[in-house]
Order: structure tokens, then sequence, then C-alpha cells
């Protein structure tokens, strides 16, 4: 007996096959599946348990499902790509021309100077403004004028406020309104108020006021050097900014079709 053993250690030892470089040999292929006696001994065994009758359909579904998640995640619809793009190109431009945007900005210096470009656009000095000519104007045709503008600088502002309320965008960077701001409720990026209010009020006075050809373009190069001031101290983005200028224009057209009379100026006035 111990004779058979050492013979058979030798054997083994002696064959090639039982090398270390030629063990994969002795394995079978991955792809092979096993014998149906060899599955059937594995799952004869007493730890073999039957699968519960409800995970084969629970199974299926998932299976079904799966896959259709997976597309949707892996191919996005155009639009979804588009406006991924012209959102991340916005903001990326709206960083590049934020230049006074904190005090280790490359223009920092000017920020002082830029901000009161934009306070040009405030609607607290315009309204504060349009009540004062209000009440020192004293021809009927001034009165009506002024009183249409009060209510078109009325309007931008409870617009603004509501759009920005309701979408609440933030800038591109971290800056906090300043006082005015809050006091108009002007807290939000989207859309740019001071841009509305900027072409809204450069349209009215093109179309109601008697202008010079260069005031006529100075009027226009302040409404955009406001929305630009704007993008440069960080407060918005270039969107916001073309979007308020959509909504000024808008809110023009609104007011042109509501526009109040001499008489209903002068019974207001009057109730006033």
């Amino acid at each position: 007996m111990p004779g058979s053993q050492s013979r058979a250690r030798a054997r083994d030892r002696n064959n090639i096959l039982n090398r270390a470089e030629f063990l994969s040999l002795n394995q079978p292929p991955k792809g092979v599946p096993e014998p149906r006696g060899s599955s059937a001994r594995k799952g004869s065994g007493p730890s073999a348990q039957p699968p519960p009758p409800g995970d084969g359909a629970r199974e299926r579904r998932q299976s079904q499902q799966l896959p259709e998640e997976d597309c949707m995640q892996l191919n996005p619809s155009f639009k979804g790509i588009a406006f991924s793009s012209l959102l991340a190109i916005d903001i990326c431009m709206s960083k590049r021309l934020g230049v006074c945007a904190g005090r280790a900005t490359s223009w920092a210096s000017a920020r002082s100077i830029i901000k009161l470009i934009g306070i040009t656009g405030h609607g607290i000095p315009w309204i504060g403004g349009t009540i004062l000519c209000l009440v020192k104007s004293s021809t009927l045709a001034g009165q009506e004028v002024l009183l249409n503008l009060l209510l078109a600088l009325l309007l931008d502002i409870m617009t603004v406020a509501g759009m920005q309320k309701l979408i609440k965008r933030r800038g591109p960077f971290d800056t906090s309104p300043g006082l005015l701001d809050y006091l108009t409720m002007d807290v939000y990026a989207f859309p740019a108020g001071h841009a509305s209010r900027a072409a809204m009020v450069s349209k009215f006075f093109l179309s109601h006021l008697v202008l010079a050809v260069p005031l006529r373009v100075l009027l226009v190069l302040w409404a955009l050097c406001v929305g630009l001031s704007r993008v440069m101290i960080g407060r918005h983005h270039i969107t916001d900014v073309v979007s308020g200028f959509v909504l000024g224009y808008l809110q023009f057209r609104l007011v042109e079709l509501v526009w109040m009379s001499s008489n209903t100026c002068q019974m207001l006035i009057s109730a006033w």
C-alpha cells in the first residue's frame, strides 16, 4: 500500500500537464456550459432551495424596464444637449465678462464706476424722478406722458420681481444684492431688472419725445451700457440681460396698448 502511493505521487510529478504553465489546459473553457449531470448534482444537494414563485415575474419586469431607462440616460434628446451646451456657454462667457465682480478681479478698480452706471437703470431713482417731474409739470401733454411712464415703471418692477421669485436663478458670482435691489425685490438674476427698465425707458423716450439724432444714439448706448454693467459686476448672466431687454420691449408694447388718455390722467391726478 505505501509503495503504490509513492508510485502514484512520482507519476503525478512526472506528468507534464501538472506543471504551473499547463494548469489552464486542465480547466474547461469559460463559454462551455457544464454538463447536465453536474448541475443536477449541485441542485439536488440539501442546501438547494426552489426560488420563490414571485421572483421570476419580478426579474422579467426588471429586465424589460432597465434597458429603456438606460437608453433614456445614455441617449438624451437633441433639445436637452443643445440647452445644456448653451447654458454652459452662457455661464462661461458671463464669468469671463465679470471683470468687476470682486476685489481680486482684473478691473476691480473700476467697480465703483461700473456700479454707478448700473444705478442709472435702477427703479427707485426713475420712479422718484418721474413723480417729481409729474408734480412740477403744468401741461396736460407732459402729465399724460409722465403718468404713463410711471405706470410702465411700476409694471416693470412687479413683472421682474414676480419672474425672479418664480425662477430663482442665481448670478454667475456669489455677490449679495444691494439695499436698492432689496427695495425693488430685484434679488435674483433672471431676468435682469436694470436691463428691462433701461430698454423700456429708452424705447418710451424714443417714441414719445422729440430728440435729436445724437441724443437718440446716446439713449440706445446708455441702455446697452446698463445691461453690460450688470454682467461686469457679476450680478447677471448674458442671457439674463438679453431676456431683460426683450421683456422691457414687451412691457413698452403693453403700455402702448393700455395707454391712458389725457382725460383719464387728469381724473387720476385730481383724485390723487
